[in-house]
């Protein structure tokens, strides 16, 4: 399968009159969090509240900042979520696809609302 990319919208929801930003992510099932940019960071006027650890593809560790909150959009979901910051490119992990009940069509190489479950997300809560 090849790569997915999807445009998200992101907001602080601390400072509601801040215009949120749309960014273009790779879509990453094989990751877990929201990691954006330093220059994300810094027009949603998101502050550090922890350094988490993080394994990198490589399989190194690394620490980096962990900011939050922050509202994330697609089509017609919403999730809140904390990020990692680090690289030059924004990605989408698992926890927020999952919160927002989306799923990657792997033919169209797209990013979509689950199909069964079109007007609202859906998760287990078991």
């Amino acid at each position: 399968m090849g790569l997915v990319y999807a445009n998200i919208k992101l907001s602080n929801p601390i400072i509601p009159a801040q215009l949120p930003i749309e960014v273009n992510c790779l879509v990453d099932s094989g990751s877990t969090f929201l990691c954006i940019t330093q220059h994300v960071a810094n027009q949603l006027g998101l502050n550090e509240l922890q350094k988490r650890e993080i394994i990198l593809a490589d399989e190194t560790a690394k620490l980096v900042p962990y900011v939050g909150p922050i509202k994330i959009e697609f089509e017609n979901r919403i999730c809140f979520v904390g990020a990692m910051v680090l690289g030059e490119k924004c990605l989408l992990g698992v926890v927020p696809m999952e919160d927002m009940d989306l799923v990657v069509h792997p033919r169209y190489f797209k990013l979509t609302v689950n199909p069964e479950s079109p007007n609202v997300a859906r998760g287990l809560a078991k």
